[in-house]
C-alpha cells in the first residue's frame, strides 16, 4: 500500500510453471497488498506451483480464452477486491518485478495515471535478446502510431503495465479482443479517454521458457495494430466511429 492506495500484482499465466517462483520471488511485498494469477487453460502444473507459492487469488479457466481474455479475468477480478492500482506482471520472467516499486509511486503519486515498462528506451530490447526483426517491427510500428495517435510514446507493445483503477474503470476493455492486440485496444482507449501515460526503462530477457509469438502471429498483430490505428485516427477525425473508442 502507497499513500492508503491498494496496490496488486496481476499476473496472467499461460504455462509458467518454470518461471513462476522467480518472477515471484521478487515481487516487492512491502507495499504490494494482494497478487491475483489467472491461468488460461496451461498444460503444465502452474495452478499447482502458484498454490505452493501461496498466492491465494489464483483464478483458472476452463477452456483457454487468449492472451487478451486473460488479462480481462485479471483486471475484473483486481477491481472486485478494491484494487487502487493494477500493475500487471508476466509470470514468464521476461520481464523483472522489480520495477514495481517506480511504476506503482509514479501512480499513486499521480504523476501518471498510467506507466508502461519500455524494452526500448536505452538498450534493454536487444541487450536482453529480442530478435531483430521484432526489434525493427516494434520501431516502425511505434513510429506509425506515433504520428497516427499524436503521441510520444517509446513502444505501444510491452506487457509490463501498471493503471489506477479510476482509468481501468472507465474505459471498456471488456469490448476489446480476447487475442493480443487488446494491449493495444486498451492502450488507444485511454489515450482517447485524454488520459497521459508515463514510461520507465526496462530490461527484458528472451530465452526458451519465456512467452513470445512467432512470426505469424507477430504479422497478424502488427496488422491488427495498424488497424487500431488508423481506427484512432479517422475517429479523432470525425470520419467513423468505434464501439471502443469513447470520449
Amino acid at each position: 500500500m502507497i499513500n492508503g492506495k491498494k496496490i496488486v500484482v496481476v499476473m496472467p499465466a499461460y504455462n509458467a510453471e518454470k518461471t513462476l517462483e522467480q518472477t515471484y520471488a521478487e515481487i516487492p511485498f512491502d507495499i504490494v497488498d494482494e497478487v491475483i494469477l489467472t491461468d488460461d487453460c496451461s498444460r503444465d502444473n502452474t495452478v499447482e506451483k502458484a498454490k505452493e507459492l501461496g498466492i491465494k487469488e489464483v483464478l483458472v479457466h476452463e477452456r483457454n480464452k487468449g492472451y487478451g481474455g486473460n488479462q480481462k479475468t485479471c483486471y475484473n477480478r483486481a477491481l472486485e477486491i478494491g484494487a487502487d492500482i493494477v500493475i500487471m506482471v508476466h509470470p514468464d520472467y521476461q520481464y523483472t518485478p522489480k520495477l514495481v516499486h517506480s511504476m506503482a509511486y509514479m501512480l499513486a503519486n499521480e504523476v501518471y495515471p498510467v506507466c508502461l515498462a519500455s524494452r526500448i528506451l536505452g538498450k534493454g530490447a536487444l541487450k536482453g535478446g529480442m530478435p531483430w526483426y521484432k526489434y525493427v517491427a516494434n520501431r516502425i510500428l511505434t513510429l506509425t502510431q506515433n504520428i497516427l495517435m499524436n503521441q510520444k510514446l517509446s513502444e505501444y507493445h510491452t506487457g509490463y503495465r501498471a493503471f489506477t483503477a479510476d482509468v481501468l474503470k472507465s474505459i471498456d476493455y471488456n469490448a476489446d479482443s480476447d487475442d493480443f492486440i487488446l494491449d493495444n485496444e486498451m492502450l488507444a482507449q485511454i489515450f482517447y479517454k485524454g488520459y497521459e501515460i508515463g514510461e520507465v526503462t526496462c530490461p527484458t530477457k528472451y530465452f526458451d521458457d519465456a512467452s513470445s509469438i512467432n512470426i505469424k502471429r507477430s504479422a497478424i498483430y502488427g496488422l491488427g495494430v495498424l488497424r487500431v490505428s488508423f481506427t484512432y485516427f479517422l475517429c479523432k477525425c470525425g470520419i467513423i466511429k468505434s464501439k471502443i473508442l469513447k470520449k
